[in-house]
């Protein structure tokens, strides 16, 4: 029990609370700046934020991920909160976690993967094109000071590391360069400017709806779409956390933990979130890898809130701007361009039509579902190739097939033959083919009802088990009483 404890919490102290404190302080602003999106006060993103990544890092698959408070939850918010109010929101967040809770007991997760590579590719890829996009408000066009402080944090995230790495560079740059703005009276924006920020704990409250079927209509087409990107967002996120640290998590277990944290935040007056790649990237970069550092990330954003909350509404956004523009370059597969020349155009047309339509929608789900129905168009018309050899040795007529049989692929089968043969044995060898659907049954039937037309007498052969099996049940000719002969 102890060694578990210690694998899970407490083999990397120092990292994991270093690196909790430096994502809190890079939460606020994101926190505050999807409350705006979705229309609500920015205490609902900060409180969803304390109450998920609290919460996460007790029942989450994935150590040393945060979750939180996102962009793309928020945008899928944002109908319902102008059409009914903030109340109707909570309602539909604690849905959103009973579904995603139910999604993770019938494991969910594992159709993960049924997502390609290209399409992860893009995804991450998109993310850190919209995490930089993101920062572009805050810094373009404001001044010259602006420029120069976002410098100097990018510096700093950088360099100090290859001589210092006690503490987290990030960390350094925000108090050095918040103490140095407030020193010297620079006039730069700060977090204040997003948002009142209230020095109050979350509360307990049942949500202030009517508890019918009309509440369930409004909400649950809210809920189902938010626990799908939710999850969507959190499992890939997950995986790419895999391969920074080079550890496996529960997926499952994480789509069950996604679901209890959005549950509990709904009755705490949070919005509903889902996993942050680029928190998690920063969380990663900056040491962290337990729970612990999951843990100190919500516990540290409400001691900010509550305690330092007039010292953090003077952190300059030029520099938590500077720490996220380093997470978009750190996020973005770099290798991607060779990719892109190496790959196979139809991967490589996967990953930037994946991209393309994130970057496009600011909707994750869109993109990768896109991606997703792109590769298995291409999949299908791939392997949708079959081949027929004909060989004829006197009044015997012998088709050899090789390939897949299956809806995409009876056009071609059927138009292999000719049918101009009569009185004829025709044999159709199926010893290097499989037959998948009805579809593909039903093109059996077609050629052979067509040459028995002619007289000819026709041999089906090489069926495979399963293959034998699905003609046996379906198949008819020109006889509907009978069987078609399959040896």
């Amino acid at each position: 029990m102890i060694e578990k404890l210690k694998g899970n919490w407490f083999f990397n102290v120092k990292g994991d609370v270093l690196a909790g404190i430096v994502v809190a302080l890079a939460l606020i602003p994101e926190a505050i700046a999807f409350s705006i999106i979705a229309g609500v006060d920015p205490m609902v993103g900060l409180y969803a934020s304390f109450c998920i990544a609290v919460i996460i890092a007790f029942v989450g698959g994935r150590p040393g991920m945060i979750s939180a408070a996102t962009g793309a939850m928020a945008l899928l918010m944002v109908p319902l909160v102008k059409e009914h109010g903030l109340q109707y929101l909570l309602a539909a967040t604690i849905l959103t976690g009973i579904i995603q809770l139910l999604f993770g007991v019938f494991k969910i997760a594992k159709l993960m993967k049924f997502i390609p590579r290209p399409v992860m590719i893009g995804f991450v890829n998109s993310l850190a094109i919209l995490i930089f996009l993101a920062q572009v408000p805050h810094i373009w066009g404001i001044s010259v000071m602006t420029y120069v402080f976002v410098a100097v944090t990018l510096a700093i995230v950088y360099l100090v590391p290859l001589i210092f790495r006690a503490i987290p560079a990030p960390l350094i740059a925000i108090l050095v360069l918040t103490a140095v703005a407030i020193l010297s009276g620079i006039d730069l924006r700060t977090v204040g400017d997003l948002g009142i920020i209230k020095q109050e704990l979350p509360s307990f409250f049942i949500p202030d709806v009517p508890l019918n079927f009309e509440t369930l209509q409004i909400i649950f087409p809210y809920s189902i779409a938010l626990a799908i990107v939710g999850l969507l967002e959190s499992l890939l996120t997950a995986s790419i956390v895999d391969d920074m640290t080079g550890t496996e998590s529960d997926k499952n277990r994480e789509a069950r933990g996604q679901g209890v944290a959005n549950m509990i935040t709904g009755f705490f007056g949070g919005m509903a979130g889902c996993a942050m790649i680029g928190q998690s990237v920063i969380n990663v970069k900056s040491g962290g890898r337990s729970r612990l550092s999951t843990l100190v990330a919500g516990g540290f954003l409400m001691f900010l809130i509550l305690v330092l909350g007039d010292w953090v509404v003077q952190i300059p956004m030029p520099v938590l701007v500077g720490i996220m523009i380093m997470v978009s370059i750190g996020t973005f597969d770099w290798s991607s361009f060779a990719y892109l020349r190496k790959a196979p155009r139809t991967d490589a047309a996967v990953m930037l039509v994946t991209v393309i339509i994130v970057v496009a929608t600011h909707d994750l789900s869109k993109g990768v579902i896109a991606g997703v129905i792109l590769s298995a168009i291409f999949f299908v018309s791939k392997i949708s190739n079959i081949k027929v050899l004909k060989r004829q040795d006197n009044d015997t007529i012998v088709f050899e097939l090789e390939g897949q049989l299956f809806f995409a692929s009876v056009d071609g089968f059927v138009d292999a033959f000719d049918f101009t043969a009569t009185d004829s044995h025709i044999i159709i060898d199926f010893s290097n083919a499989h037959i998948w659907d009805d579809s593909a049954v039903g093109a059996i039937d077609k050629v052979v009802i067509k040459y028995r037309e002619n007289h000819n007498k026709v041999t089906v052969r090489g069926l495979n088990a399963s293959s034998k099996k699905m003609v046996d049940k379906l198949a008819i000719y020109n006889d509907a009483n009978a069987k078609l002969s399959a040896h």
